[in-house]
């Protein structure tokens, strides 16, 4: 079976069909971040799973690009928060060069956001806060992975996460040192949604600082 015998066929549309309504108020916001806010739970509603998922991309000294699968964890008028070990590849890349930029892509209402930014930390309260209220399996994985490190095999992982659990006992499992939060403060956002013929629509926010105001603009699909 060859490459071409795999990927599906481009979408035909009829010729005849009314076009979709523009829908203005699908763009209506003057602020990214209520824009954001909408579209959000819009897909909490319908995407059936982790409508909070994003593809993070960033890049090492070199400028070498890397990108994989994480979870929004938190956003607000600062920027949009994910979480994770500081030592694996993604945080050793955001430490070499602070800037980021993510999109979610929601399948179920055919829309996607893209972000690029400034990469900041987030308190060392804000991490404790949001690892505490993690599942505590969890919290001892936290502890057990050397993420991004070569693994024998599964049962080392497992002996670890066993080690820390008779660590712990019932008691409250502490925030390793290296697990940490992330802050994207964007520069730019876009909003896309899907439109017949590939003649989609697009609408991106950008400033030139975060303490900048934002300027709107319509993009040619």
């Amino acid at each position: 079976m060859s490459g071409d015998d795999l990927i599906p066929p481009s979408p035909r549309y009829d010729p005849n069909a009314p076009p979709p309504p523009d829908d203005a108020a699908l763009f209506a916001e003057s602020e990214p971040l209520a824009l954001f806010e909408r579209w959000f739970k819009d897909a909490r509603e319908k995407e059936p799973n982790d409508p909070n998922g994003m593809a993070l991309a960033t890049a090492d000294a070199e400028g070498f690009p890397d990108v994989r699968m994480v979870l929004l964890k938190d956003f607000d008028e600062r920027g949009f928060v994910f979480y994770s070990n500081a030592e694996s590849a993604k945080g050793r890349q955001l430490e070499a060069n602070p800037r980021a930029a993510f999109v979610m892509h929601w399948k179920s209402i055919r829309r996607q956001v893209r972000v690029r930014g400034l990469i900041e930390p987030v308190s060392e309260a804000e991490a404790d806060a949001y690892f505490q209220s993690r599942d505590r399996g969890a919290r001892l994985g936290a502890w057990a992975s050397d993420q991004s490190r070569p693994l024998p095999d599964r049962l080392a992982l497992e002996k670890r996460i066993a080690e820390f659990a008779l660590k712990y006992g019932v008691g409250e499992v502490p925030r390793p040192p290296h697990w940490r939060g992330w802050r994207i403060a964007p520069l730019a956002i876009e909003f896309w949604r899907d439109r017949p013929f590939r003649l989609h629509d697009r609408l991106t926010f950008t400033r030139d600082a975060v303490s900048a105001p934002w300027s709107k603009a319509r993009l040619y699909p």
